[in-house]
């Protein structure tokens, strides 16, 4: 087979197993892979000294997203040239109906935002925001190639709010088209009298931006995600948890789905590296998102869940705000507009607070951030793993080299960072997407526009498998890793 490029002596993370060896594409395929491919007539690409892995998929986006009184930052331009940089070569949105809209109108009109100016692959979930109306287009949709659809348990004010009959009856609508649902799950009432009791100007003075979360206790996460995971075990409709934030939700799905419930649960970038205490700071206002970062228990709790497997996925919920943007709070803090950049800094966090941290391994953040996405969300085989028939969607990492989080060296429309000062690994040194180079030497090289649409059917996630769907939960045993030595490629500080 002629092959058309070769990704040369890297440390290569597969499904399999890890080697040291090259990739070889065809195409926008892989094509091959083993050990000093020929690479005859082939551009050769030199992995050496790095980790060559899939593409990270984040299956929870937000772009030009209209909320909280403003539209979000990041388009599918600027949104996209971060995730490339960040190694992410597929996202997924989610369509929203505005009032009055049908399903179709709200894919329609996501369609129109990422055509012309997506760099990476793209899809959608496709929102349920108006239960009586929205109910019979499901079947539409899924003929259409949308497979995953979501409701939110709060939001009322924007429209979007499900009551448990509307979430009862669209999970027996997934068992009946063997699709999944996606929940953000907070209890709305116990959380609007909890609002109610503390917007007085006398807290709002004294407390500021602690106000965020000391009105969202644990507890209105966990019984939501209770109470939905309910519903799930009745319907037998698959269900998954978005953006988890508390440690008493891990344990929630850990024991549901020892139940056999089929229930799957991702957490967040955020939630994995920062705690309640940002609130404090002169500029806390600034780390408002909906869940908010909890306590360092929790933080704690997540990362266990990621390891024992009851936490799936690693995502972000980019919704980016400016700090003009931030600052339409003006001391209130219900106003805050209520999202995190993250896009550009989900792989290097994770791979170095994750696998340098030492609380994951290479193979496990693979998983969490590429494999387990792609199949939950019916993209497997297409994306997330390095195998012959795959896109050739991949990032290539240096193991330790560090880069500082600079708002002014970054893709994102964002003038800040939670992240700002970091010193972070794992930004992608070469990304490559379908075969093409989009990253080279840390900078975007792609074109916009190039991205594509991705139609699915049901993913590994939404069927029975032999092993109970434990692959789909990222309960599977690890493969054995072959690491590059530490004594040649110290930890940076920033991981410890």
């Amino acid at each position: 087979m002629k092959l058309d490029t070769i990704v040369r002596g890297g440390t290569v993370v597969t499904p399999g197993g890890t080697f040291v060896g090259d990739v070889g594409i065809a195409g926008e395929k892989i094509a091959a892979l083993g050990a000093a491919l020929d690479s005859s007539g082939a551009k050769t690409i030199d992995a050496s000294d790095h980790y060559v892995i899939p593409g990270v998929l984040d299956v929870h986006v937000h772009l030009e997203l209209p909320f909280c009184g403003t539209v979000s930052a990041d388009d599918y331009r600027t949104g996209t040239r971060a995730g490339a940089r960040g190694g992410v070569t597929t996202v997924i949105d989610f369509a929203i109906p505005y009032a009055g809209d049908s399903l179709d109108d709200a894919a329609d009109n996501w369609m129109k935002k990422a055509e012309g100016k997506s760099l990476i692959d793209y899809t959608f979930h496709i929102c349920i925001t108006r239960w009586n109306e929205h109910k019979d287009q499901i079947e539409g949709m899924v003929k259409r190639g949308f497979t995953t659809f979501k409701e939110f348990m709060i939001y009322e004010s924007e429209g979007w709010q499900s009551d448990d009959r509307a979430l009862y009856g669209t999970l027996e609508k997934m068992r009946e088209y063997g699709t999944m649902l996606l929940v953000h799950a907070e209890s709305a009432r116990v959380l609007d009298e909890l609002i109610a009791r503390h917007h007085t100007p006398e807290l709002m003075k004294q407390y500021g931006a602690r106000l965020h979360p000391m009105t969202r206790p644990n507890f209105v996460e966990a019984e939501a995600i209770q109470r939905v995971v309910q519903w799930c075990e009745a319907t037998g409709g698959k269900l998954y948890i978005v953006h988890m934030s508390t440690g008493e939700g891990a344990d929630i799905i850990r024991a549901a789905q020892a139940r056999g419930v089929p229930v799957i649960a991702e957490t967040c970038a955020q939630y994995l590296v920062l705690d309640d205490s940002v609130f404090g700071r002169d500029d806390g206002h600034l780390y408002a998102c909906c869940p908010q970062v909890k306590k360092p228990k929790d933080v704690e709790r997540l990362w266990e869940g990621l390891k024992h497997g009851e936490v799936s996925v690693i995502s972000t919920d980019t919704c980016t705000f400016s700090r003009e943007q931030k600052a339409m709070w003006e001391g209130d803090w219900t106003k805050i507009p209520m999202g995190l950049p993250g896009l550009e800094t989900l792989l290097p966090l994770t791979y170095t607070r994750g696998v340098l941290g030492g609380r994951l391994s290479i193979e496990e953040m693979c998983m969490k951030l590429s494999t387990n996405p792609a199949r939950i969300m019916g993209l497997s085989p297409r994306k997330g793993s390095i195998a012959i028939g795959a896109d050739a969607d991949l990032a290539i990492i240096h193991p330790t080299r560090t880069h500082t989080v600079d708002p002014k060296t970054m893709e994102t429309n964002a003038d800040w960072s939670p992240y700002n000062g970091w010193d972070l690994a794992g930004f992608s040194r070469t990304t490559l997407s379908r075969g093409e180079i989009i990253v080279d030497d840390y900078r975007v090289v792609g074109r916009e526009g190039r991205g594509k649409w991705l139609p699915r059917e049901s993913g590994i996630g939404n069927r029975e498998s032999k092993d109970g769907g434990t692959m789909a939960a990222g309960r599977t045993k690890p493969p054995e890793v072959v690491p590059i030595p530490d004594s040649r490629f110290p930890i940076p500080a920033a991981a410890r």
